[in-house]
């Protein structure tokens, strides 16, 4: 295909390159030639706007800094608007935000241009290997017809749902993973502050329940089906345990930020009458904050499961 490329940084400049490998025809845009320096001795042509490297192309990819940088090179004077046909297909890499994603695809869609958020997960390396994760909002249709493109950059290219569906999965992860960045950073504070050597500490809890399984599948034994009862580990037992660990950082003078929170969070279910059920039952208060009801059906579930344990 002929490709447009906006953004040569470090997660645009690995997957251009794939872009060019995989055979197609490239045209790449930054805001620093000499960015791109790489790929035009591989092959690439060189456009001096967004717009130049969007006219004639089947498909344009940009990965840029943010929404500002994004809302610029899509609309701005030489933009990709002024250089898309009919029949295009634009798909934004970057971790954006979904109002603005929205935005865009209904004003490329008045010139009959389809657009897709298709931010990645997998970070530089992921980018240069091809392990990458693309999460793809947009028109199932248009994804599928361009899944072999997709491919090129990324090995995991998947369709959320509608546009910004990618994004807000992207979000969800990259905010999940701070969370817990925070959070393993609070208790293994706690951890080494009470006596144990680190590595000793860190050998031992990735031997563990929670250490053994892949961080999302955990939702899938109760948050995800609303199932908890009967028990794997009663509630009343996690606010006995949280209580405790939270005592221990007071002994140690170590903040614990998240886990008194958490602590709050596990004695509000307690006060509901749900000491005897699984101690992720407090997972509802957040639910009934939030003012929505997950329920996914357990075979759903399985099916996913049973999918990514196929050889």
């Amino acid at each position: 295909m002929r490709v447009g490329f906006v953004g040569l940084g470090t997660m645009g400049r690995h997957m251009a390159a794939n872009l060019l490998r995989a055979g197609h025809t490239l045209v790449v845009h930054d805001v620093r030639r000499e960015a791109a320096a790489p790929h035009l001795a591989a092959g690439a042509a060189w456009a001096d706007t967004p717009r130049g490297a969007a006219e004639g192309a089947e498909v344009v990819f940009t990965s840029l800094p943010g929404p500002a940088e994004v809302e610029a090179v899509a609309l701005g004077a030489e933009g990709l608007l002024a250089g898309l046909a009919a029949g295009a297909a634009y798909f934004d890499l970057t971790t954006n935000a979904p109002s603005l994603v929205r935005r865009l695809h209904a004003v490329f869609a008045a010139r009959g241009v389809h657009v897709l958020d298709a931010p990645v997960s997998g970070g530089p390396r992921g980018a240069e290997s091809r392990k990458l994760a693309l999460w793809v909002g947009g028109d199932e249709a248009v994804f599928a017809r361009h899944k072999p493109v997709l491919r090129a950059i990324g090995d995991q290219p998947y369709w959320v749902g509608p546009i910004g569906a990618g994004s807000v999965a992207k979000l969800v992860h990259n905010c999940a993973g701070y969370v817990m960045q925070t959070a393993l950073a609070e208790v293994f504070t706690l951890g080494v502050k009470a006596g144990v050597e680190p590595l000793a500490l860190w050998k031992a809890v990735r031997q563990g329940a929670l250490g053994r399984q892949r961080t999302f599948d955990r939702l899938a034994d109760n948050f995800l089906p609303g199932l908890y009862d009967p028990p794997a580990f009663a509630l009343r037992l996690a606010h006995k345990d949280v209580t405790l660990a939270t005592a221990l950082g007071r002994e140690h003078r170590v903040p614990m930020r998240l886990a008194n929170a958490t602590l709050e969070e596990l004695t509000e279910a307690l006060n509901r009458g749900w000491g005897e059920r699984d101690s992720r039952v407090a997972m509802l208060l957040q639910e009934e904050r939030a003012g929505v009801e997950i329920r996914v059906p357990p075979p759903a579930i399985r099916a996913v499961l049973e999918a990514d344990r196929a050889p």
